[in-house]
């Protein structure tokens, strides 16, 4: 088991990676998905939702730039000051909490839970302003449970099949023991306590580039201060109907310190080693330890009061880290090369599907 989850599945160097093989992964991804996002729908006999993270709940709130050159010296200041991040503002924003099944689960079952959010640059008056928007998307974990582009195929054509076992059985043995990594990795993820989502803190998971010459990740860092009354357990929307209850009613907005995390090669290690740059960027099982490579806070995400989205504006919203990026602020590594192509797939069923549904 120490194995598998060790040694396996990641690559060491760009040696290991077949890159000739990742179209027809990101095609194989593509189809799982979409047949997932099917399936789960006509078992719980509902419209099209999202192919992942069918469930959730969306509200507004504003993400506040900091002045990234107080208190810190020059040298990290201009390292940290890349693209919005580079001069202090206040932007609108639309946050979206949920649950990363296919399927529309009670809120207590065991489950990744995310934070997502689209930034507006139209109406920040900055320097970027003309990007449009800068979309974030963050789980409750560290890391991915899904190492890179074939690991994600393989395990993919498992959840999406009606048999697992053949299925399982037919891949070749290296993407068997792919998928039992993926599968040992999630099952640690999917245990952790249940708690309303204002008391959770998220993580990018997956690198994005920060400027020309660096590559970090992000986390959301709950206030410890975030109101929050005792989730009802009885009730299967639990965690969204909390949220809602706290943006509704409460007096003080729950907000989020956001930090980024710097790519330092010099300092991280994989059991005891250093490692390439390519080797922290494509392996998104792997963490980057805080203790070598600490966050850097910059901005703030604060939840708007009275501000939840009905059912029909929240349908009409999504987050699209590939296609929604300023130039400085791109993603990289094989998840992102991975996930474009089935997001939109997905989102574009859905909305067909939705748009079929209005009267005309």
């Amino acid at each position: 088991m120490l194995f598998i989850t060790r040694w396996f599945g990641v690559t060491g160097s760009d040696a290991d990676r077949n890159l000739a093989r990742e179209q027809s992964d990101i095609e194989g991804i593509t189809e799982s998905v979409l047949l997932m996002q099917a399936n789960a729908a006509a078992k719980q006999h509902r419209p099209l939702a999202r192919g992942t993270h069918a469930k959730g709940v969306s509200v507004r709130a504003e993400f506040e730039v900091f002045d990234v050159t107080l208190g810190r010296d020059a040298g990290l200041a201009a390292r940290l000051a890349k693209g919005m991040f580079a001069t202090p503002g206040v932007y609108p924003a639309v946050v979206r909490f949920g649950n990363a099944d296919s399927k529309k689960s009670s809120d207590f079952k065991g489950d990744i839970r995310s934070l997502a959010f689209s930034v507006d640059l139209t109406r920040g008056g900055t320097a970027v302003s003309e990007a449009g928007r800068q979309d974030f998307s963050m789980q409750n974990a560290t890391t991915l449970p899904i190492n890179d582009s074939p690991a994600m195929n393989a395990s993919l054509k498992l959840l999406a099949t009606s048999n697992p076992a053949a299925c399982l059985w037919s891949l070749p043995f290296k993407d068997k023991l792919r998928v039992l990594r993926t599968l040992i990795l999630t099952e640690f993820q999917t245990h952790q306590p249940v708690k309303p989502y204002q008391q959770m803190r998220y993580w990018s998971n997956v690198p994005f580039r920060h400027g020309a010459a660096e590559v970090v990740k992000y986390s959301a860092i709950q206030s410890p201060d975030n109101l929050s009354r005792p989730l009802q357990k009885n009730n299967p929307n639990g965690l969204q109907d909390e949220l809602i209850r706290h943006v509704q009613e409460d007096g003080r907005m729950s907000s989020f310190n956001f930090g980024i995390q710097l790519l330092d090669t010099q300092r991280m290690t994989y059991w005891g080693k250093r490692q390439d740059a390519n080797f922290w960027i494509e392996n998104a099982s792997i963490e980057w330890k805080e203790a070598e490579a600490p966050f850097h806070l910059i901005a703030r995400l604060t939840l708007l009061p009275k501000s939840h989205l009905g059912p029909d504006a929240a349908e009409a919203t999504y987050i699209d880290v590939i296609g929604n990026s300023t130039p400085d602020l791109t993603p990289v590594g094989s998840i992102n090369r991975a996930r474009g192509s089935a997001e939109g797939a997905c989102r574009k069923a859905r909305m067909r599907g939705r748009s079929s549904r209005e009267p005309s």
